[in-house]
């Protein structure tokens, strides 16, 4: 039974081990991987009869851990701490630790589709390659810059690979979009989003906002990337949510998007599998989670979060998400009712009466 975007509801949501932050899922099952706040990483199974967080042991992080990715049978978490944690995901321990990653703190990690690789993005604005077996530093990519126009320090926050594995994407604060080819490590397309960058010059001198997450569509010829719009007070994630798609090869912008009733960021995108609609999901101080059409932009249905949403995933008939956010654990389900079966009609009821007789 396909999915269905307008059934859109809550099924689950249980309390986390401190903030949960990134999260991956394990192929064809409920169970998820996590980072959390109190520096650890988390096995949880909605399916167990009596679930509970599992948490994985080794030297592991110093600070958040703020994304986790599943690499084949490798979990690796990165964390504020600059560190990369390798970990079996069968056995739930430590492989390795590489520190100093990166010299500044890790925003986000992917995995590649085929598990082999690895990527991480960091306030040092280094997109890094990785070994998934070896832990080697394949290649470090180098196009988002390192300070602001006003020469304030950026933050590099999100990366995704394409289905396929060809292309990867990456985005950071100031809206600035690059996708390089994975194979060669070169730069094929920038694109720009600079309304989810916004700086005051009078109050604070401050800058907030930024590209929070990067999607493909699953046949890779759309680019989504999700933030927040303009914001009025810098101190507060005050703005509407937004969302930019993109014809990325040819450089062009389908829709811009943006939702004043659920306002904050944008933490995570989703395509459906034949591109028809795609999921968002994020929040300020409370949460949502939201569909659109993909071809017009018309928003499909939208819910109220238990939490801010910092991450989610979808299972692969796309009628269940996944989500870890402010020390919530849920899952939203968009499956069809079952359809009824046809009443016989009177005739057919009156012959099935007679042979019983």
């Amino acid at each position: 039974m396909a999915a269905d975007p307008k059934q859109l509801k809550l099924a689950k949501n249980v309390g986390s081990q401190g903030i949960a932050f990134g999260l991956d899922r394990v192929p064809e099952s409920d169970r998820i991987f996590y980072g959390s706040s109190d520096f650890k990483v988390y096995e949880y199974d909605f399916a167990a009869k009596k679930p509970v967080s599992t948490v994985f042991a080794g030297e592991g992080h110093q600070s958040y851990v703020t994304t986790v990715a599943l690499a084949g049978k490798t979990v690796v978490s990165g964390s504020y701490d600059r560190r990369l944690v390798w970990w079996d995901s069968e056995t739930r321990k430590q492989v390795r630790v590489t520190k100093d990653a990166h010299k500044k703190r890790i925003r986000r990690v992917a995995a590649s589709p085929d598990g082999k690789l690895l990527v991480s993005v960091s306030d040092d604005m280094d997109v890094k390659v990785w070994d998934v077996a070896s832990g080697e530093l394949k290649a470090t990519l180098k196009e988002h810059k390192p300070m602001t126009p006003q020469n304030y320090p950026s933050m590099l926050y999100a990366v995704t690979f394409s289905r396929d594995g060809k292309w990867l994407a990456t985005a950071d604060k100031v809206g600035h979009i690059v996708v390089w080819e994975v194979a060669t490590g070169k730069k094929l397309k920038t694109l720009e989003s600079p309304v989810m960058y916004t700086w005051d010059p009078k109050q604070r001198r401050h800058s907030i906002g930024g590209i929070r997450s990067i999607a493909f569509s699953h046949d890779g010829k759309l680019l989504a990337v999700g933030g927040i719009g303009k914001i009025g007070n810098i101190d507060h994630l005050g703005g509407p949510s937004r969302i930019e798609v993109f014809e990325w090869q040819a450089g062009k912008k389908l829709h811009q998007l943006e939702d004043a009733k659920y306002k904050g960021l944008v933490e995570q995108i989703a395509f459906s599998p034949d591109g028809a609609w795609f999921i968002v999901a994020g929040g300020d101080h409370n949460g949502f989670i939201s569909i659109y059409e993909t071809k017009s932009g018309k928003l499909i249905k939208q819910e109220k979060a238990p939490m801010h949403v910092h991450q989610f995933v979808v299972n692969e008939p796309h009628d269940t998400v996944y989500a870890v956010g402010h020390h919530r654990l849920a899952t939203w389900e968009l499956k069809a009712p079952a359809a009824k079966k046809p009443e016989p009609k009177k005739d057919e009821a009156k012959k099935d009466g007679d042979k019983k007789k």
